[in-house]
């Protein structure tokens, strides 16, 4: 088995469970090093970790175990995804089936770096990010059909890490035992989020094709969703929407970059419509606008919107990046409170684990100055129950929220 040994004064935050590596941390020499189960040592030769080396990954060694009795072999791989699995266990006891749509796998927060499974109905998810996730893709495959028996199993790398980790972009499906490439397009996989109704394309779709992380967020604007004016900025397949005009909006504007998710959304809002889940007449509610929304903010009317939900995508990928993320999260969240009306309400998020919630709240402070409003924060918003947050992993609160009342 061999050793890697941290250099001094790198080992503090690995001592406290941080699972991270990376290269300008380790003492050894790195030709000598190779691929697989690694126990890492500080430079007095005391025990931290065990993880798993690979010189081809942007972080070289993950770290695995901080226990060091504990073998990694593939009885480590089954127990810890099983383990994972039982801690949503009261996802799967929902006895009124009011929601079949959640995470059972968040990566390192569930100990299972660049690993991300998702539920949809009867249909897993399966988004790999790193080369040790890849690695063990097989087993990871075998011990979910083993647990949970789905009807089908879409397992992917994760476009935005594929040239970092040295992987290949890839889309490969599992059913009745062995992987194969569909023939023709498969049927929709239909799911439900607190009693509404969506469908996933197999293999097509952003990321896992829903965002199950919103589930909270979604059921808190409802509360002020009732005779209002929306917009629904980087609405994607609509979920928001969905919620707002169960609660019997007004008013709808849904605007997103894709036209496939804004078509999409349309679905949506006709699935339900003809389910009954939201009022008769909703589509005739709402409107959808392809654009970008930083441009298009620019260009709606003043005073017209009750509520705005803000949801971009991810504007940092790395910490490197934050500061033009900082600007350009300033400049969207000072449009919206310059054009909503007063008293108005915004419900604004960042995806980005490179800016921190205390981050993003200043954001939001320099907006309303900016805008020279004041806002008034009414609750702290996040990721669901679900999406986990592993306090020795702070990498993994990547969804931060306010929901504020604007005044002027």
């Amino acid at each position: 088995m061999q050793t890697i040994t941290i250099k001094g004064g790198k080992e503090k935050q690995l001592l406290r469970h941080h699972p991270w590596v990376f290269s300008g941390a380790i003492e050894n020499d790195i030709s000598l090093l190779e691929t697989g189960v690694t126990r890492a040592e500080t430079d007095e030769g005391q025990f931290i970790a065990w993880g798993w080396y690979d010189k081809e990954s942007h972080i070289p060694l993950r770290l695995l175990s901080w226990n060091e009795n504990q073998r990694i072999d593939e009885r480590w791989w089954k127990q810890t995804i099983a383990q994972s699995v039982l801690r949503r266990k009261m996802f799967f006891e929902d006895k009124a089936g009011a929601t079949t749509t959640f995470r059972i796998i968040f990566s390192e927060a569930d100990y299972l770096p660049g690993l991300v499974v998702d539920v949809y109905g009867t249909m897993l998810r399966i988004i790999i990010s790193s080369r040790v996730a890849y690695h063990f893709q097989d087993l990871i495959v075998e011990t979910l059909e083993s647990l949970l028996k789905p009807s089908l199993i879409i397992l992917n790398t994760d476009s935005a890490f594929t040239a970092a980790e040295h992987l290949k972009e890839s889309l490969v499906y599992y059913q009745d035992g062995q992987y194969f490439t569909p023939s023709k397009k498969l049927d929709p996989v239909r799911f439900r989020e607190d009693n509404l109704y969506y469908e996933v394309a197999p293999g097509k779709g952003q990321k896992s094709g829903f965002y199950c992380d919103q589930r909270e967020s979604r059921r808190v604007i409802e509360a002020y969703a009732k005779d209002a004016v929306v917009l629904d900025g980087c609405s994607y397949t609509g979920a928001f929407t969905l919620h707002a005009l169960r609660a019997g909006a007004k008013h709808v504007d849904l605007l997103d970059s894709s036209e496939q998710a804004l078509r999409q959304a349309l679905v949506h809002i006709h699935i339900n419509q003809d389910l009954k889940t939201i009022p008769e007449g909703s589509r005739e509610k709402i409107e959808i606008t392809q654009c970008d929304i930083f441009e298009q903010m620019r260009h709606i009317e003043k005073d017209h919107y009750d509520l705005m939900i803000l949801d971009p995508p991810k504007l940092a990928q790395t910490k490197a990046q934050a500061e033009g993320a900082q600007k350009a999260y300033k400049d969207l969240n000072r449009l919206a409170m310059q054009k909503i009306k007063d008293g108005g309400i915004i419900a604004t998020f960042s995806c980005s684990s490179a800016i921190s919630a205390e981050q993003f709240r200043m954001i939001l402070a320099w907006s309303a100055k900016d805008a020279m409003v004041e806002i008034q924060i009414l609750q702290k918003l996040g990721q669901g129950h679900d999406h986990p947050i592993r306090i020795s992993f702070p990498e993994s609160e990547y969804l931060n929220g306010y929901l504020v009342r604007v005044i002027r």
